[in-house]
């Protein structure tokens, strides 16, 4: 021991300067933690509550006890190389007991101390849940077909289109956007919306995969906040004609590959060539390419196709299309003309 060298007032041990490590670790806390946490959760979606504000779970319970008991421990700032371990055990019907183990260093001594935190949960209804029980919504999609009755394929796609949309919402952080009712009516779809900016994303997306036009029909119900409020209904009318539509115009057949108010893109399936034509130029629809048929190929020829009908089985010959490279033995889809007892390929 060297005059420069202090002595620990506390052990007598040498110290650099003031309490020794040992002693200054001994009388600092390592841990503390709260006895109590409140966990607020929705029974119906398992959404918890912090704060004033909602959020969607994306944890096990589990994870989430773990969460909530490190959350309600502190640890003293100067500790380094810290383990952190929590047990739990349910104690009651809606009390969780955990405790809390950390270990890790404090002034380079070895330290280790436990807590217990017990999480009390709580029930209630969050705010998305309690809209939808309340019957709450601001707006109503309705998808419709222009002089026709919507088919169940539209039906279809219209109702997955408005789940992606509510879904992607939501992940995004817009708990409101919720679809509260999606209904078959005779006429088409209709789809009740928590909120009009999924009514807006469901329109765009439908029209955008069906084609057609929307309209928008806001109708004031009152005001909150000094702020009209307005639930709005987003009219939807698909067109006559669907992509994957094949029509007869002048005794060719076409393929509708869009529709632009009463024009429509077609692809010439004679040619390969894509065209315009008007809803008037149009003598008769033959069905849709989601109705094709596969056709074996029997042998082919520079201009002459030979194929199997798969009806009869008989061999029918087909004049060869530039755009389709068949192989026989290869199946090739057709489109049956039952008008003209033709096939039609598509592709």
């Amino acid at each position: 021991m060297t005059i420069q060298t202090s002595i620990c007032p506390r052990c007598g041990q040498p110290t650099e300067e003031g309490l020794c490590p040992q002693c200054r670790a001994a009388d600092t806390r390592l841990l503390a933690c709260e006895p109590r946490v409140i966990a607020i959760y929705c029974p119906v979606c398992d959404s918890q509550k912090r704060g004033k504000t909602w959020s969607d779970l994306k944890m096990t319970r589990e994870d989430l006890i773990t969460e909530l008991a490190v959350s309600a421990t502190s640890i003293h700032e100067d500790a380094k190389d810290l383990r952190v371990a929590v047990r739990s055990a349910e104690t009651g019907p809606n009390r969780t007991t955990c405790t809390v183990d950390v270990e890790g260093t404090l002034y380079s001594v070895p330290v280790h101390e436990t807590c217990e935190v017990e999480i009390l949960w709580q029930k209630e209804a969050c705010d998305r849940c309690s809209r939808i029980s309340g019957g709450y919504y601001e707006g109503i999609v309705q998808v419709r077909a222009t002089d026709r009755k919507i088919n169940g394929y539209e039906r279809e796609v219209a109702a997955s289109i408005a789940e992606q949309a509510e879904e992607s919402l939501q992940q995004a952080g817009d708990r409101l956007s919720f679809i509260s009712d999606l209904k078959d009516s005779k006429d088409g779809v209709d789809i009740t919306v928590g909120s009009q900016h999924l009514g807006q994303e469901i329109a765009r997306m439908i029209t955008g995969a069906l084609g057609g036009r929307y309209t928008t029909h806001p109708k004031l119900v009152g005001e909150k906040d000094g702020k009209a409020l307005y639930r709005v209904t987003y009219s939807i009318r698909l067109p006559f004609y669907q992509k994957g539509d094949v029509v007869v115009s002048r005794g060719g057949y076409f393929e509708v590959r869009d529709i632009d108010g009463r024009r429509l893109r077609v692809f010439d399936l004679a040619t390969g060539a894509a065209r315009t034509l008007a809803e008037g130029e149009i003598e008769r629809r033959v069905g849709n390419v989601r109705e094709a048929e596969s056709a074996l190929v029997v042998f082919t020829q520079p201009n002459i196709l030979g194929l199997m009908d798969p009806k009869t089985y008989q061999t029918r010959e087909l004049d060869a299309v530039p755009w389709t490279f068949p192989v026989e033995g290869q199946p090739i889809r057709v489109l049956r003309d039952d008008e003209q007892d033709r096939l039609v390929i598509v592709g």
